[in-house]
């Protein structure tokens, strides 16, 4: 069994080590399976939990991977019989060809869906769900404001979106990828600065409203310009950092217009729902994908072993998707 993992913290291709031959599997428990992972992406989560500074940091040695799907090879579980593919709940560790795990640490997944879309549904879709669903009441036709637009949860943000019959006004670095989100479904894509900003608020003024939901994930002015497109009593929902600023509120905003700063981690999430609550969530989205109404581009699938040209991947310029380790390649 091969596996990648850490020894210490750092850039992921500085302390990542490729290891040929793991330690055997141990002896299953009662309600335990053996599963044999099939794919498991790279997550931008996964360079910082590498580097040590993602919101939970691990007892070392440890093999990364915050999401993966495989498929049972063992079990111990009536229910999970042999042959069951399964998504991992919890921290997947999927960077590594097989895992023993508890009953409550897998959701099974149909076949239909393919090993590609199942490796990437734990994490960017049911963050975008959640963000959609659990911060503001939308009513149909209402619109939202998101920035990393092209990140992949907010490709997610605005499938799920157009699916629900919500707007997106979305905020992009990069201009090249304006068009490709507007064919997901995006209704305004924007540059994320000034002119962008004054493009949205013409937008908005044009049908004479406000947002009343924003997701950040960059921080600094790019959070700060959704404001001047919120709603009073408008929610800014904040999941990542990817500019590394903080999010900075004027006073005006919170006294007067009464606007909310909320932040969202899926992990948490995952701890504090209930099975039943984790499973409806991931079914609806499975019935989306199936449906063909949520898509994930994949860019390239890679033995473990192939990991410095899969990290390297992921700084292309014309890197155009999810970068994922297939361990049994």
């Amino acid at each position: 069994m091969s596996a990648l993992q850490i020894r210490e913290f750092g850039k992921a291709s500085e302390v990542l080590e490729w290891e040929e031959n793991v330690t055997a599997a141990r002896v299953l428990d009662e309600d335990e399976v053996r599963v044999k992972i099939l794919a498991s992406p790279i997550n931008p989560a996964d360079l910082n939990w590498i580097e040590g500074t993602y919101g939970t940091r691990p007892v070392l040695p440890a093999v990364p991977g915050t999401e993966a799907v495989g498929e049972v090879v063992e079990s111990r579980v009536p229910s999970l019989v042999v042959g069951t593919r399964v998504i991992l709940l919890s921290y997947a560790h999927g960077w590594q060809q097989q895992r023993v795990l508890h009953r409550h640490e897998v959701l099974p997944v149909p076949k239909e869906l393919s090993i590609f879309d199942a490796a990437m549904l734990k994490v960017n879709p049911a963050t975008a769900w959640r963000m959609l669903h659990d911060f503001v009441n939308l009513p149909k036709g209402a619109v939202l404001v998101q920035n990393a637009a092209n990140s992949g949860v907010g490709r997610c943000v605005i499938q799920i979106a157009r699916a629900c019959g919500w707007r997106t006004i979305n905020f992009v670095r990069n201009p090249e990828t304006m068009t490709e989100l507007q064919e997901l479904g995006a209704d305004l894509v924007c540059t994320d600065d000034e002119e962008g900003k004054q493009r949205a608020l013409a937008y908005l003024n044009q049908h004479g409203e406000r947002a009343m939901l924003a997701f950040n994930a960059v921080g600094g002015e790019s959070a700060m310009r959704q404001f001047d497109l919120m709603k009073d009593g408008g929610v800014q929902v904040t999941y990542g950092a990817m500019g590394r600023r903080p999010v900075s509120v004027p006073n005006q905003f919170l006294i007067f217009r009464d606007v909310c700063c909320r932040g969202f981690w899926l992990s948490r999430w995952l701890s504090q729902a209930s099975a039943a609550e984790i499973t409806v969530m991931y079914e609806k989205l499975m019935e989306l994908i199936l449906m063909g109404g949520l898509k994930q581009p994949v860019d390239r699938m890679l033995p473990l072993s192939d990991f410095a040209y899969a990290l390297e991947r992921l700084k292309a310029s014309d890197c155009r998707g999810k970068v994922l380790f297939v361990p049994h390649a």
